[in-house]
Formats: C-alpha cells, structure tokens, sequence
C-alpha cells in the first residue's frame, strides 16, 4: 500500500510520532500534573477537583496500596462508572507500578469471577452500588484489598446527602458485606502524599488488562504496555490538534466523558489524553439519563464530545439540547460503532462541527484510523491510518491485497497489544509473522488512503459500541434446561445500532420466551441480552454440523 494515505494528511499532522518522548503513561500524568496544577481536572455532579488535588489524592492511595505489599505488577481492578474517584484510582495504580484491570460495573457475578481469576487481581476499587455483585464471587478469586467508594466522596458537603438520596430514597446499594473492605476516604487519609516511593518505568511494562472477546469470544484481557498507550495518546493529540487551532491559545479544553472510562476508546481520550492535553473533562456517571447529562453539562463551553452514535441520537433529539453550548465545539469523535449518515446529518445542522468518525480495537490502544479533524461532510468511512500506523489488507492465506480490494483489516504500530494475557496460543492466532495484528475485520483502502468497513468476518454484535459475543451468549442461554440449541445473532436497532436476537429450538415444549429472559438476566449484563426470541423447530448447519449463523441473520425479517 506503500503509505498512500499520507498524502491525504492535514497540513501540519506528522507522518510519525515518538512514543519513546515519555517513559511511561506516570512520567506522562506528572507532566501534566506539574504543569496544570491549579486547572479543574476532572468535574462530577457539580464538584471540580484540580490537576494539583489529583496529583495529591492519587499519591495517597498509591502509598495505601504500597503499604499492603503488593508486589510491583500486581493487578488492581476498578469497577466504577464515571466518578471522580475512577481518574484518581487510575493514577494511583499506574503510579505504584501495578496495572489496572478495567471491569464493567454492569457485569453479573458470573463475568465478574471470571475476569477477577483471570487476571490475578489482587485488589479492587469498587463503588458500593456495585458491592453486592463481588460479594458473591470475591472468595473464589485472589482479591485481598478491598477498597469501596461511595458516590459522595468526594463531593464535599452535599456528599452525605447525594449518599442518602443514593442508599436510601432511590435503594441504588443491595445489601453487601465484603469482610475486610477499607472504604475509599479512610484510603485515602491513612497516608500523606509524601509517603508514596516513586517508581522506576519502562514503556515494556504493562499498564493495563482490557477484556475483550477478541476475534473469538473467549474474553481475554489484550495486554496493553505503557508505550501503546503513550503512542495513542501522542497519535490522538497529534490528530485532533488542527481541529483545534482557531481555539485561544489560553482557553482550557472542556471534554464531555460520556463514554464509560472502562471502555478503552473513552479510556485513551477522554482519560489519557484529556490529561496529557490539560482538559477539564466533565465525568457523566449515567449517560442513559439524557435529561440528567443536560444538566451536568449546562453551563460548560463543549470543545470535544467522543460519543457512539447512539448517544449522539439520544442527545439530539432531547427537546433540552438546544441549551448546551456548542458555540467552541471542535471536534466531535464518533467511535465504537458506526456513525449513521442521517445522524452525522442533523449533528452537523445543530452545532456546525461534523462527526469524526474513528476506528479502533481494545487490541490497538484504540485508535487505529480516524477520518481528518478538519472533515466537514459525512464521508462514510473509518478515515485514514494514525501516524506511526500501517493498514495492510489481507487475502485468508495473508497476502496482501491492493487498492480496492476487500480483505481482512491488519494494523501494525506502536499501539498494538504485547499480546493477550497468559495467552500464547490465542496471541498466535491473530498476530502475523510480520507482526500485524489480524482484526477480523474486511475493509477496503481507495486510492486517497481512507478505509471503509466492509463487514466484520467474525460475528461479533455491536450493541452500542459494545462488543457482544454470540458464543458467550450462546454458552448461557444453553445452560437452561428446556433449550436443545441456540443461536444469537445481531439485527439492525433504530437505537443501539444492533441488538441480541436469540434462535431457539426446544427441549421442553412449555418453555416460553420469558424463561429465557429471566435467565438472561440474572446471567448477562444489559447489552448482551437479547431483545428478540424466535423459536424454531431446528437451526440451518452446514455440512460439518456448525450453525450457520449468517442463514439467521439473513432469515430476519
């Protein structure tokens, strides 16, 4: 392919970045923590905190997590939303040389063990919402350190109020027990900042497990080195600055973080790289509740808004949207799934900045191609390779394939993964021998550079930017007694862009839909269960006896 996509470059975005500029993502963070010191960092729920009471919050809690022994390199979960205290665990992780394992705060008893036990994570943060869930798994993991935030924390005086309203009026805390926990403030207050000891980092040092089906379904963490995320960061920075040009030269960045922090696109750009930039990012606990996202947002001058299309949707048709201020919006980042034209449309007509839509994998730190921060029409594609990034297109026996050819999106950079975790045999699979990683998506590259998405080989389903994996849904839903075979496929949804439609043969005749979704839901967290339940009496196999999951699809009507 020889780099055609260079010459579509803006003026000004280099061809290259030096991702060996920091050390690690920690020399990165204090840069920025020197530099912005007395900036809002990080705003929730009304109350902002500084660059310097960041700097100083998470040096206590990595001085808590030192004093515990663990052992450099140990795995720490966090399974928070949005809060203020997700960024502060963050950096306090990173810092004390130990790597963050990201979990859903969504995920069911069943998901959460198996990604606890996988990773080895010997301690967790966790919000209180969320205890009762590791309550019921946490003794067959190894996690010793318990440390449980509650929503008012860190919000000053209306803490313990917005911590009433939380447990007691709208009962948002099952009962939990969790022998041994240490909540977050006492955390916190147990050491002064200068207790923390420094450590020594390396950009082949891991910084974080993200969990992910990969091209296979198995969920397996994607080992993501201080460098791959220092390269995104740096790629990301580079890409979004001539979007950003005709900004003061003085004027603070404000960032919505309505994406999850735990999603690896909302981690590297809303967390990262906010910080890197020294942006005030506003952290939206619950992104579902539009009308409550408004009010938090009122009164912000928006610069950046990474969203999924659903979420721009959702936004744009609430009747409050014209109160937001998009008059210094600059760049608007569609990722995680596909941006509809007609929704890039009516975007486009409301604030005068386009959609930018991007293309990454939790295996690439995201970002692997990005369409021009400058772009002012919807374009249809995924845009052109990052700096420091090559797109091959592949044929099935790894040739590569030339401008216009359908074939298997492979991405070779300093952001792709070391690999997965504890998985060589997995790892082989999707690495090639000179070193591209295989996306097991089919795209295409023209003659300017720009990918555009054919079709995703595997059969992932992509419920509003999250992948959901037939196999693990599959693997559930046939544990219930009366199924003899299940297929998931994923259909079009005017609303999350695709949704789980289940394909049911029965073993017990009485067994009605309900059934199955009751099951679901004591077993799958809210994006992966289905919407839609069709029973039949047998499923379309090929030759070898494999449901033909394709058939299914094409079958919906």
């Amino acid at each position: 392919m020889q780099k055609v996509w260079l010459k579509s470059y803006p003026p000004g975005v280099p061809a290259e970045i030096d991702p060996g500029r920091y050390a690690s993502i920690t020399a990165l963070l204090e840069e920025s923590f020197s530099t912005y010191r007395t900036k809002p960092a990080f705003a929730c729920m009304g109350k902002e905190i500084t660059y310097g009471q960041l700097d100083d919050i998470s040096r206590r809690l990595a001085a808590w997590f030192q004093s515990r022994g663990l052992a450099r390199g140990a795995r720490i979960a966090i399974m928070m939303p949005n809060v203020l205290q997700y960024p502060i665990a963050l950096a306090a992780i990173l810092r004390a040389g130990y790597v963050v394992v990201n979990v859903n705060p969504l995920y069911t008893p069943r998901e959460l063990e198996h990604q606890l036990k996988d990773s080895g994570a010997e301690a967790i943060v966790i919000l209180e919402n969320f205890a009762s869930t590791l309550d019921a798994v946490v003794a067959n993991t190894s996690v010793k350190h318990i440390v449980v935030a509650s929503m008012g924390d860190l919000l000053g005086a209306k803490g313990c109020l917005v911590n009433f309203v939380v447990r007691r009026v709208k009962k948002m805390v099952p009962a939990w027990t969790l022998r041994g926990h240490v909540r977050f403030r006492d955390a916190i207050a147990a050491n002064a900042p200068s207790a923390f000891k420094p450590v020594d980092q390396k950009g082949d040092d891991v910084a974080f497990l993200q969990y992910t089906g990969g091209t296979t379904g198995v969920s397996k963490g994607a080992t993501l080195l201080h460098r791959n995320l220092i390269a995104n960061v740096l790629q990301s920075a580079a890409w979004t600055e001539p979007g950003m040009v005709n900004l003061p030269a003085d004027a603070q960045t404000v960032t919505v973080a309505a994406l999850p922090l735990y999603h690896v696109f909302a981690l590297t750009v809303c967390g990262l790289l906010s910080m890197h930039t020294g942006a005030l990012t506003i952290l939206i606990p619950n992104p579902r509740d539009i009308a409550g996202m408004i009010k938090e947002l009122h009164g912000y001058a928006i610069t950046t808004f990474p969203a999924v299309n659903t979420l721009y949707n959702a936004i744009l048709d609430h009747p409050d949207f014209g109160k937001l201020d998009f008059s210094k919006l600059r760049v608007a980042i569609g990722g995680g799934m596909a941006v509809q034209e007609a929704v890039a449309n009516r975007w486009f007509e409301k604030t005068h900045t386009p959609i930018v839509e991007g293309y990454g994998l939790s295996e690439t730190s995201p970002i692997v191609a990005c369409n021009p921060a400058t772009v002012t029409e919807y374009t249809g594609t995924i845009g052109l390779p990052m700096p420091s990034t090559e797109i091959s297109i592949r044929d099935d026996a790894g040739n590569e394939l030339s401008i216009g050819e359908a074939g298997e999106i492979c991405i070779r950079g300093p952001q792709v993964m070391a690999g997965y975790w504890q998985r060589p045999d997995e790892t082989a699979k999707v690495m090639t021998p000179d070193g591209f990683f295989k996306s097991g998506d089919v795209g295409v590259v023209d003659a300017r550079g720009y990918v555009k998405l054919v079709d995703r080989k595997k059969d992932m389903i992509l419920v509003s930017g999250f992948n959901v994996y037939p196999n693990e849904v599959e693997d559930v839903v046939a544990k219930l007694p009366g199924v003899f075979e299940v297929a998931a496929v994923g259909v079009p949804d005017p609303h999350s862009g695709e949704a789980v439609k289940l394909f049911v043969v029965k073993k017990d005749p009485a067994l009605t839909d309900k059934d199955v979704l009751d099951f679901c839901k004591k077993q799958l967290t809210g994006y992966k269960r289905p919407k839609l339940i069709e029973f039949r009496s047998e499923l379309p196999k090929s030759n070898v006896g494999k449901i033909l999951r394709r058939q299914l699809r094409d079958s919906h009507a």
